[in-house]
């Protein structure tokens, strides 16, 4: 199985290295890049959006949030799966996560499982964007 090329919004450093430790270990995820603010994310995204097959967004961060990340994706012609990783993870913010196109929500505290378990299905399906 192919891992997932995956970029990674999110702005705690500490979280940011764990969850890259957790899915590089636990799921076929190969993280490629990674971003701790709106601008940086767009940046990067926009010269290696091809190289990307999941892009896992926080909606929370420093500089920006995470929905203009998700909103600015949507107008990008190459579509890379795109999921959202928060804290935050209420009925309102699932639905206008969903609504800019997002793929997946997922609560940080209670269904890491979840997203891992995603990953595997995205790769063993080769639903590759």
């Amino acid at each position: 199985m192919t891992p997932l090329k995956t970029f990674l919004v999110e702005d705690s450093p500490v979280i940011r290295e764990n969850l890259i430790a957790t899915l590089e270990e636990m799921a076929p995820v190969s993280v490629i890049g990674s971003a701790g603010d709106e601008a940086q994310a767009r940046e990067w995204l926009a010269t290696h959006r091809e190289q990307c097959d999941l892009v896992i967004i926080d909606i929370f961060l420093r500089k920006g949030s995470g929905l203009g990340v998700l909103q600015w994706l949507g107008e990008q012609p190459q579509r890379c799966k795109r999921v959202v990783l928060s804290n935050f993870a209420t009925p309102d913010i699932r639905r206008r996560c969903l609504g800019l196109g997002a793929d997946g929500v997922f609560d940080k505290s209670g269904e890491i499982d979840a997203l891992i378990d995603y990953c595997r299905r995205l790769a063993e399906d080769g639903v590759m964007p």
